[in-house]
């Protein structure tokens, strides 16, 4: 995926901070603005259409802003915006309610109600302010607008359960979003959107709060998300993955039964992928296959090898000769052409 891209970098520095609150006033972001670096504002955003939700990764200056009954008149305000604190601290006031918020929490807003906000860069400004916005539709969320009404303005935590794992899947995503096809749009904004349900639904304090199904692939995507980060543990299997989120190993074989696997096999899988993927790297080819096997779980050379046949048709030896052949002739340079006089 391709995001669009604003940065006034390019821009002579009187114009900056002018085509910023003009890029400001195309987005339902729309606020008044105020900064002490409006006479040299280096800042850039970053934008992906993920289906019914739009994600922007900013890096901007310090500053404040507000959003005024009158300024929500002209924007698109049927919608909510969460943001997440990369770099700086930010301080969000909306409905009565303020929230400060250090990098890796998160605010929640109604872009239809006037709000004040304040994000101020560390190291006395000779570090941008950064932070990432989804904005997502009314009608994308399945939980009652007045059951969100008090999470207007408030801080919610980014760095343990739910909230760490949207915060990751947030960051990596517009972190490196070459990584994605275009056509992963919709499915990456889905599993944000019930990320994002699940966060609010827990902070609401209501077991209801959340529709089953939305819940239900939440924990889904939590459970994968823990599967890849311990990969190379031998023990990882459905009790430790069971324990580790506080359900029954029962509760967790129901939670594949929808996905058409199981729990030992998406492990397998996982685990195979990595190995496939370490075989046919050239930078790691005077890696023993045992080591690599190992790296992933695999301890037993024996089983690695019955496994990778079976997945393979054929055995990690000769997949490994024949992906480092391929990259060799890829690599190799054009017959007759000198390569340190190439253009």
């Amino acid at each position: 995926m391709q995001p669009q891209i604003f940065d006034t970098a390019p821009l002579p520095a009187a114009d900056r901070f002018g085509m910023w609150l003009d890029m400001l006033a195309r987005t339902p972001g729309l606020m008044r603005v105020r900064t002490e670096h409006a006479d040299n504002f280096l800042a850039r955003a970053e934008s992906l259409d993920l289906g019914a939700m739009r994600v922007i990764r900013h890096r901007y200056p310090s500053l404040q802003g507000i959003r005024t009954r009158e300024l929500i008149r002209r924007s698109d305000a049927d919608c909510y915006a969460l943001t997440l604190t990369l770099a700086g601290t930010g301080v969000a006031g909306q409905g009565g309610q303020r929230g400060i918020c250090p990098p890796g929490d998160f605010t929640f807003y109604d872009c239809a109600r006037p709000k004040e906000i304040s994000h101020h860069s560390d190291g006395g400004g000779d570090q941008p302010a950064r932070s990432i916005s989804a904005f997502i539709p009314y009608e994308a969320l399945p939980l009652p607008h007045r059951r969100l009404t008090p999470l207007f303005g408030g801080r919610m935590s980014g760095s343990g359960g739910i909230g760490a794992l949207l915060a990751d899947f947030l960051t990596r995503l517009t972190g490196r979003p070459e990584q994605y096809h275009a056509t992963d749009a919709d499915r990456l904004g889905g599993i944000g959107l019930d990320l994002v349900a699940t966060l609010l639904g827990r902070h609401l304090v209501a077991d209801d709060a959340v529709p089953t199904e939305v819940g239900r692939r939440a924990l889904l995507a939590q459970v994968r998300a823990y599967v890849r980060q311990h990969l190379g543990d031998s023990t990882l299997g459905p009790g430790t993955i069971a324990d580790a989120h506080h359900i029954s190993v029962r509760s967790l074989h129901r939670l594949f039964e929808a996905e058409e696997t199981t729990v030992a096999a998406y492990i397998r899988d996982e685990r195979l992928a990595r190995c496939r993927r370490d075989l046919a790297d050239p930078a790691l080819g005077d890696r023993s296959i045992q080591a690599i096997a190992g790296r992933w779980g695999f301890r037993d050379k024996a089983h690695f090898s019955r496994v990778f046949r079976a997945a393979q048709a054929e055995p990690p030896q000769a997949y490994r000769a024949r992906r480092l052949e391929q990259a060799r002739i890829v690599n190799a340079p054009a017959s007759g052409v000198n390569p340190a006089r190439t253009y």
